[in-house]
């Protein structure tokens, strides 16, 4: 079993013992950066699962997509972290199948995860924005979980700090005192190896728990599919940007920080994005609201029109009955004068007779 690394806090006093080695099988190490990145796919499925019926999705669609998004994940982690470290492999190409140690690049994972999510949700029919809005939040959960792993190799470190949580360790030490001047020439940095350093795994964790929390809130409060995904590149790029600058084991495109440079042109696109589908929610919104205006308009405007109309029908009908009654008084009143008219000579005539 490999020797354990002592690993303090000084300005904490607190000083214990780790090893990167959890047990052996057969002869063979089982590290605990393995163990802890299972770990953490697993709680991300068992969670999945658990909400996946709040979203109208079957189980099985969140345990095909963790089938094969974990595999690809890890293919494209090491791809992405063996091409900025080519020099570290070129002259033994096996060593690019061993991952034990380490020696994945987040980023790389994430890029293999979303094209998985996307052929799943494709092959499945299900509406692609409206999946990985699902699926999103539980990225940072794995991210929080699997960082404890560089902790136990004792990587992902940044440059010295005078902060209370400073790290301190044998492993960190030789690291710097073999890099001094590779990290002095490529960042301008200055580092003592008897110094505490920034633990910037542990930074990244607690920034990744928050963004799954932030995220999941999100995910009920969406104006749009595809914003809860657009939200955990924006918040995450950010914050990465921010504690990569701390490394100094970064990944380098000649005197530029890969991380930084892939986080900026994330939250410069995504941004973009929401802006873009906000201002087209919003007009789509005005213009529906007018459109409701207008034809709520029209309706009141037939009402009225056909209130007009039955109005003029009564008066039209109160004064047509007034014209009929009219019309039969003096018919009545003709007939009348007609009879007594007739009745006067015969009343005449009978006079004269009697006379």
């Amino acid at each position: 079993m490999k020797e354990s690394i002592l690993v303090s806090f000084p300005n904490m006093n607190l000083e214990f013992n780790i090893s990167s080695e959890a047990f052996r099988i057969f002869n063979k190490s089982i590290y605990w950066y393995g163990i802890i990145i299972a770990l953490a796919m697993c709680v991300c499925v068992i969670w999945a699962i658990k909400d996946s019926k709040k979203f109208d999705l079957v189980p099985d669609t969140v345990i095909d997509l963790m089938l094969f998004a974990a595999p690809i994940s890890i293919i494209f982690a090491r791809l992405y972290y063996v091409i900025f470290r080519w020099e570290d492999y070129s002259s033994n190409l096996l060593e690019i199948f061993n991952i034990r140690n380490g020696g994945l690049a987040i980023y790389g994972g994430i890029i293999g995860a979303v094209i998985t999510a996307y052929f799943v949700a494709r092959y499945k029919k299900i509406p692609t924005f409206k999946f990985f809005d699902f699926a999103i939040p539980y990225v940072p959960l794995g991210q929080a979980i699997g960082r404890w792993g560089n902790f136990f190799n004792q990587e992902a470190f940044g440059t010295n700090t005078s902060l209370p949580w400073g790290m301190k360790s044998s492993v960190t030490k030789a690291y710097l005192q073999n890099n001094m001047d590779a990290i002095q020439q490529l960042h301008g940095i200055t580092v003592n190896p008897d110094l505490p350093v920034h633990p910037t795994f542990l930074y990244e964790s607690i920034l990744d728990l928050a963004i799954f929390v932030f995220l999941m809130w999100m995910r009920r409060k969406k104006k749009f599919d595809g914003e809860v995904f657009c939200f955990y590149f924006i918040t995450y790029s950010l914050g990465r940007a921010f504690i990569e600058g701390l490394r100094t084991d970064s990944l380098m495109l000649g005197n530029m920080r890969v991380s930084q440079f892939l986080s900026v042109v994330l939250v410069i696109a995504f941004g973009i994005y929401i802006v873009y589908k906000r201002i087209k929610l919003n007009n789509e919104s005005l213009e529906l609201e007018y459109t409701g205006k207008s034809v709520y308009a029209g309706i009141l405007k037939e009402i009225e029109e056909e209130e007009k109309l039955e109005a003029e029908k009564k008066t039209s009908s109160l004064f047509g009955n007034e014209h009929n009654e009219v019309d039969n008084d003096l018919e009545k009143n003709i007939v009348s004068d007609d009879n007594e008219v007739i009745d006067q000579p015969i009343e005449n005539q009978k006079n004269e007779n009697d006379e």
